[in-house]
């Protein structure tokens, strides 16, 4: 039942991520327009930079979840311990 759970809760974060880091384009985080195709170029990669590190950011906390389940998982176990 919990493992169950476990795999809906991954999905579940796992969609939640890709659904708001694909649904703002990089471009779209800035308020300023820059005036130059190098400045353009430089925030581009300024605004995918962001998006990664948010990404990354989801990713943990993803995995950080997951762990915290599995442990409480194999704490609710009631398996006798002398088998």
């Amino acid at each position: 039942m919990s493992r169950d759970l476990m795999k809906r809760l991954a999905v579940f974060l796992l969609a939640a991520t890709l659904s708001v880091g694909l649904s703002v384009p990089a471009q779209a985080q800035y308020h300023t327009t820059p005036k130059s195709a190098k400045a353009q170029a430089k925030a581009d990669r300024k605004a995918a930079k962001k998006q990664q590190k948010a990404m990354k950011k989801a990713a943990k906390a993803q995995r950080k979840a997951q762990r915290k389940m599995v442990k409480q998982d194999k704490k609710n176990t009631h398996l006798p311990s002398h088998y």
